[in-house]
């Protein structure tokens, strides 16, 4: 289903009775709300009502010319939960869906009931300029089909890819189909945005998940984020890569229903 934001559209899947708690899903750059399929059935079934958005410029949302901050991009959630009438929220979000949380939390935290970051960063990497300038390059030359192969490689394990080959390319299809300017303004925020001084503020119960085996946002970064906001936890998914939901959902689904529950 689509919203208008500002003049422009927004792709967004809401299941589950009207008057339930409400589960916010944020995705990874070049996903889209798909990557949290495997989260869908034990939050239906536990009576929760879930929300998944799409990026500008990801799945079916409109792009938008130029760099992107990752308050924009909060303030994307924020304008599309308006619409919609959702007060309020248990927020999960995955890498760059995980940096948006923070933003969001820091902006509204009246609009919190709880806060799940994955897989995720705190700040812009130190020695990651230059990388993602190159992976920009990329993508103005051939297009974010040209980083395809990569990304699956940094996001799941061999053993991922042989089990489940269907999923693998339900994926890979999607990273595909981003736009670049939907890649080139969120890799532009990721490139540029600093929460770490800020999370000690953060006060929403918060928990923190990462692939013990990830590259592209490795468990030391995640454990920072839990040291820094009071009170929160930090659990990593044995043997699997970036996206633990989508590798090893059963271990995940057991983490996220039990803290949802405790907080619900």
């Amino acid at each position: 289903m689509l919203l208008n934001l500002d003049g422009r559209k927004i792709y967004f899947d809401l299941a589950g009775p009207q008057n339930a708690p409400a589960v916010c899903f944020t995705h990874s750059l070049a996903a889209d709300g798909g990557m949290w399929t495997e989260q869908l059935v034990p939050l239906l079934a536990a009576g929760y009502r879930v929300l998944r958005l799409d990026m500008r410029g990801h799945g079916g949302s409109q792009p938008v010319e130029g760099d992107y901050t990752m308050d924009e991009l909060a303030a994307d959630v924020k304008g599309a939960l308006d619409v919609l009438g959702i007060w309020k929220v248990h927020y999960i979000g995955l890498s760059i869906g995980g940096m948006i949380g923070q933003g969001f939390a820091l902006a509204y935290p009246e609009r919190l009931h709880s806060l799940t970051l994955c897989d995720t960063h705190p700040s812009s990497p130190d020695d990651s300029a230059g990388q993602w300038d190159q992976r920009k390059a990329a993508v103005r030359a051939n297009g974010v089909k040209a980083l395809a192969d990569g990304n699956m490689e940094r996001w799941f394990t061999t053993e991922f890819k042989d089990a489940n080959p269907t999923r693998w390319k339900e994926i890979h299809s999607t990273i595909c189909g981003t736009s670049d300017a939907g890649f080139l303004g969120c890799a532009a925020a990721i490139q540029n945005f600093d929460y770490l001084d800020r999370l000690p503020t953060i006060k929403i119960p918060t928990l923190v998940i990462c692939g013990d085996d990830d590259p592209a946002t490795p468990p030391d970064r995640n454990r920072l984020i839990a040291s820094k906001i009071p009170g929160a936890r930090y659990e990593d998914i044995a043997k699997a890569r970036h996206l633990p939901n989508v590798e090893r959902p059963e271990p995940f689904n057991r983490l996220m229903m039990s803290f949802l529950g405790l907080n619900r």
